[in-house]
């Protein structure tokens, strides 16, 4: 009963919101160019839905290839920042100072040394993604219980031995709730990496509609980016209930 609470309130009141916007949009005869009403932009999606899939494959490519480096990455340093506490004194605060810069600022040094193609908007998304990732499965490796190190270290286990069988393990739920807040943000990252250069890809084609005022066109795409995001964090959720099992 709860669960179909949780999913009748939300849906009710969008379609309320729906409703009055289709409404008011009609009512008032607002332009398309200023507002378009939802009909107009469902009926966009439906027209141009072959250009939006084309563009979304390109921004889903660029995104899954940031967010495996991004996980790859993270839990590279996660470890290495576990295993020597010097290392991580050194690193963890450099790490922190860079969430204080824009990633849209670097986005253009980015495209002078690796021009317009796909790696720009990649190192985007995994700049993006890595530090919720490294910070939540460091937290995790950390928090292990001590006594099951101390125990497996009696039976004479080596230091490769102890990750590989309890400390990596037992922080995989960790693992995973960073990476739902990364996919979170892998979407976007993309997408702003497109609004910066980029021939393809939905940050490109929303540039593109934005710039001839087809605003139903534009917020199909911003449904499109929403729809995406919602997706690869329900993957992220699916993996982590089947990870706690």
């Amino acid at each position: 009963m709860n669960k179909m609470k949780n999913i009748i309130l939300p849906a009710s009141v969008l379609f309320t919101l729906l409703f009055f916007w289709e409404a008011i949009v009609r009512l008032v005869r607002i332009p398309l160019y200023v507002l378009p009403a939802p009909s107009s932009i469902f009926m966009a999606l439906f027209k141009d839905w072959k250009i939006l899939l084309f563009h979304s494959t390109v921004t889903l490519l660029e995104t899954f290839i940031g967010l495996a480096i991004a996980i790859g990455l993270a839990v590279i340093l996660a470890i290495l920042m576990d295993a020597f506490q010097n290392f991580k004194a050194a690193i963890y605060p450099l790490l922190v100072l860079s969430q204080t810069i824009p990633v849209i600022v670097l986005a253009p040094i980015f495209i002078i040394y690796f021009g317009f193609g796909m790696t720009p908007k990649i190192i985007i998304v995994v700049l993006m993604c890595f530090f919720p990732i490294v910070v939540n499965f460091a937290d995790g490796l950390k928090e292990v219980d001590e006594n099951i190190v101390n125990l497996i270290l009696s039976y004479g286990a080596n230091k490769l031995q102890i990750y590989s069988i309890v400390k990596i393990p037992a922080s995989i739920p960790s693992l995973l709730s960073g990476l739902r807040i990364a996919a979170t943000y892998s979407i976007t990252g993309a997408v702003v990496g497109e609004w910066l250069s980029a021939q393809s890809g939905l940050g490109y084609y929303m540039l593109r509609v934005k710039n001839g005022y087809m605003l139903d066109k534009v917020f199909a795409c911003v449904v499109v980016i929403v729809i995406l995001s919602l997706l690869m964090n329900f993957l992220v959720n699916l993996t982590l209930r089947r990870g706690k099992k």
